[in-house]
């Protein structure tokens, strides 16, 4: 797993880095088959009176993406809370990928074998 982390207005030091990475542990516990994780660290200024930190995880799986993204007042907050997030929907996911692994009911023994006609 590749992970990118960059920052958009704010500068990502190695405290910073090292607390999204133990954070991200925990969803590659559940699910191991992801390609790359990209997260986004930024400030947005929507009025000079509040200031909000954003944190946007994008991550590759294959054959989908899944992107959430949270805004709170203290980046460790907002990176929680993504992550929480992100953790839900790899759950999410997972459950979908292995409900639908199960063999088809085309295929199933009792629907392979002919029929008998009546009467015999």
């Amino acid at each position: 797993m590749n992970l990118l982390l960059t920052g958009q207005h704010v500068d990502v030091s190695p405290a910073l880095r090292e607390y999204v990475e133990k954070k991200l542990e925990r969803i590659t516990r559940h699910f191991d088959q992801i390609i790359d994780i990209a997260v986004v660290l930024g400030v947005e200024k929507p009025s000079e009176k509040e200031k909000r930190q954003r944190a946007e995880i994008n991550m590759r799986l294959k054959g989908n993406v899944i992107h959430v993204e949270h805004f709170a007042e203290d980046l460790y907050a907002a990176v929680d809370c993504a992550v929480d997030k992100l953790d839900r929907q790899v759950l999410k996911y997972k459950g979908k990928v292995q409900d639908h692994q199960h063999e088809s009911i085309k295929r199933s023994p009792e629907r392979l074998e002919a029929p008998q006609p009546p009467g015999v």
